[in-house]
């Protein structure tokens, strides 16, 4: 790995951006087509959050006393935060979204030396729970990307119909019939697909192309100064704990391809990094960053776990941030495109929510009355928001959010069930007279 060349050492970086970039462009992509944003505004939102996806990975691979792991790690924007922060951007505008990023950055770099003791309350039955509940909120989003947009004239028309589910079919025949990194890219490759079809079709614009400028630089609050409100925050610090949690497996499958033990000094480093490519996210009006799963798959089929590649891809993905004609171009994409994607996108994060209860002990009446309520609870708040309307506002805090509301169930009922002492002897009483 220390004789690779230059042009190969920028190969494999380019390699790891192109295996992240589908995931990081689609999220401010989803967030600002939610929240109404101009072009213009969109344009910033992706180019920012491309350059802050790279400054998010070189400070998780510069390990130093306080913070990095040193592990060939790719942070990118955590789709965990797509739900909630469309949620927050309705309810309380835009400023609130990044004055809870930025409390919970600070959150988890506070945290971060005393997580693993944590990580007890968030086993797979409740972080299972509150993925799953995450990724059946973000469906109505891609419903109405599929019909061309909420409010477009051509909601719902046969054009916009079929692009959405032209583009998912071509994801998954990528899926069925690529292997390797073909296969890793799939998404992107589904985006450029419906939008080269889509363009024949007349129904992609390339002014904003033209009028994006070719380099900018990072504005602190570009969105405007942060506003703070406590729900907001206390959806998104359970959001960042969720992703710790999510992050520390990522963390022990690198260190065992590296061939690496993980302390708890490294795991705290590891965490006060995404803590601190969190602030920065809330900062320049960016997103909460996380570990990219798909850039770890990648380091084990190429076998190369040299961080020199992390640095060159850290360092692309910074270049590509400081230039707004290439954030510009993934704003052309036309919604039912997105939409189509999207489906698949949001359907893995309810699979992957499915995948993490699969780990939970199923058998017991307990798991299946956690998952049970908090996902009813979350979805139920979720679909009918006036629920708790007349309670006190300091309740309405806890009820106003369903990813909130969920989460906090699946967490209580936890420790009501699973973690309350003496609660082994009683079942294993109970089961002896079972028998």
């Amino acid at each position: 790995m220390k004789n690779l060349s230059g042009l190969k050492t920028a190969s494999l970086g380019i390699q790891h951006v192109l295996a992240m970039y589908a995931g990081a462009v689609i999220v401010p992509l989803i967030v600002g087509g939610a929240l109404g944003l101009t072009v213009e505004q969109l344009t910033y939102l992706v180019s920012i959050d491309i350059l802050m996806c790279g400054i998010a990975t070189i400070l998780q691979v510069w390990k130093n006393k306080f913070f990095g792991i040193g592990l060939p790690v790719v942070l990118g924007c955590t789709f965990t935060a797509v739900g909630p922060m469309i949620a927050i951007g309705g309810q309380y505008g835009i400023s609130a979204i990044y004055g809870s990023i930025l409390v919970s950055g600070l959150f988890v770099v506070l945290i971060a030396s005393v997580f693993g003791k944590l990580v007890r309350f968030f086993p797979p039955v409740v972080t299972g729970s509150v993925v799953t509940i995450i990724g059946i909120t973000l469906i109505p989003v891609a419903m109405n990307n599929i019909a061309g947009g909420q409010g477009s004239a051509d909601f719902g028309s046969l054009p916009n119909i079929s692009l959405a589910f032209g583009t998912l079919l071509f994801i998954l025949c990528l899926y069925r019939f690529a292997n390797g990194f073909i296969r890793s890219i799939a998404i992107l490759l589904g985006l450029v697909g419906g939008t080269m079809v889509a363009f024949f079709m007349g129904k992609v614009n390339f002014s904003a192309v033209a009028d994006a400028s070719w380099f900018h630089l990072a504005k602190p609050f570009y969105f405007g100064m942060p506003t703070f409100e406590v729900s907001a925050i206390l959806t998104m610090c359970l959001v960042a704990m969720v992703s710790l949690v999510e992050s520390t497996g990522v963390y022990f499958a690198l260190g065992d391809i590296c061939n690496r033990k993980i302390t708890e000094k490294d795991l705290a480093n590891g965490y006060r990094a995404e803590g601190l490519a969190i602030l920065f996210g809330g900062l320049f009006n960016a997103f909460p960053y996380t570990t990219y799963s798909q850039n770890v798959g990648l380091v084990q089929l190429s076998g190369i776990k040299s961080k020199n590649i992390i640095y060159t891809t850290g360092v692309f993905l910074v270049i590509l941030g400081l230039v707004p004609k290439i954030g510009a171009l993934t704003t052309v994409i036309p919604a039912s495109v997105l939409g189509g994607a999207m489906v698949a996108m949001f359907g893995m994060v309810i699979a992957y929510g499915i995948k993490m209860l699969s780990k939970v002990e199923l058998n017991s009446q307990e798991n299946l009355l956690i998952v049970a309520c908090s996902v009813g609870m979350g979805l139920g708040v979720t679909a009918v928001p006036g629920l708790f309307i007349h309670l006190p506002e300091a309740v309405q805090i806890l009820t106003s959010n369903g990813i909130v509301t969920g989460s906090l169930t699946a967490i209580t009922l936890n420790i009501v069930f699973n973690m309350v002492p003496g609660k082994k002897k009683a079942l294993i009483l109970e089961e002896k007279m079972a028998s």
